[in-house]
């Protein structure tokens, strides 16, 4: 099967090379780096592809808020005749996967196709705002993942170590129960840990911003769409690890195995 991924880039997008790196090692054929600007002309069709990864970066500089603007951009640009964001929709309802990371995760949460609770897609019930540490936090975090939950790029995997880099990673939610329904119907995908327990944390810096419920990923009901904080993309060779001259580590990083499970899920489907 001939997999392909489209990663778009541009206005502010800085994580583009390394995303296409880690879909080569997990075997993906045909991977293109597209402007954002073809996107809204119409000159790429979004829905042609098997795999969408929208990469970490500074959409716009972060104007209205972490990737705000470019949720506009994408929710207002016509393309032939229609909707941008309705391209978007018939790749999701046709099956294609979506990854969200780091600022493609704020910007994916503002387009309101996560979580989607109910599959609700539009519906803004989560956002990303500033850390409670009030600056950017640039550091490695160990993340328990949910077993239960339906999400295509976590399965077999039961923990993570993943760097994170931002400034507006602290997810909260429209109310209380939303965050605790995200949890309870396994939506919430990634949560913040310590180095010793799997069990959620809001001790900083193991939990990096303050997140609501420690939650650092969440996926919609399909499992299909996922978005992260940390940075898989950032992970996939040892020599990526903070200790990798100190400590035997495997060849492989931890994050190679989300972009690998996806490759996986899109040859078995």
């Amino acid at each position: 099967m001939n997999l392909t991924a489209l990663v778009p880039t541009g206005h502010g997008i800085n994580c583009e090379n390394e995303t296409r790196r880690a879909l080569e090692l997990a075997g993906f054929n045909t991977i293109d780096l597209v402007h954002l600007n073809f996107l809204a002309r119409g000159q790429v069709d979004p829905a042609a592809y098997n795999l969408i990864v929208f990469p970490g970066g500074f959409l716009d500089g972060d104007d209205l808020g972490a990737a705000q603007a470019c949720a506009n951009r994408i929710r207002h640009s016509r393309i032939n005749g229609g909707r941008l964001i309705d391209r978007f929709m018939e790749f999701i309802f046709r099956g294609g996967l979506l990854l969200g990371i780091c600022n493609g995760f704020q910007l994916i949460t503002k387009l309101g196709l996560l979580p989607a609770i109910g599959g609700a897609y539009g519906t803004r019930d989560v956002t990303l705002t500033a850390n409670d540490s009030g600056r950017f936090e640039d550091r490695w975090v160990y993340l328990s993942v949910d077993s239960d939950s339906p999400c295509v790029f976590t399965r077999g995997l039961k923990r993570l170590y993943l760097p994170v880099r931002h400034g507006e990673g602290k997810i909260i939610s429209r109310s209380e129960a939303v965050s605790s329904d995200l949890v309870n119907q396994h939506q919430a995908v990634l949560r913040y840990c310590s180095q010793d327990s799997d069990g959620p944390t809001m001790q900083y810096p193991e939990n990096p911003n303050g997140s609501e419920l420690a939650i650092a990923g969440l996926c919609d009901t399909t499992g299909r769409i996922f978005g992260l904080m940390p940075h898989p993309e950032c992970f996939v060779h040892r020599t990526n690890h903070p200790r990798w001259t100190r400590e035997e580590l495997p060849e492989e990083g931890d994050g190679l195995a989300v972009f690998k499970n996806a490759a996986t899920f899109l040859r078995e489907a």
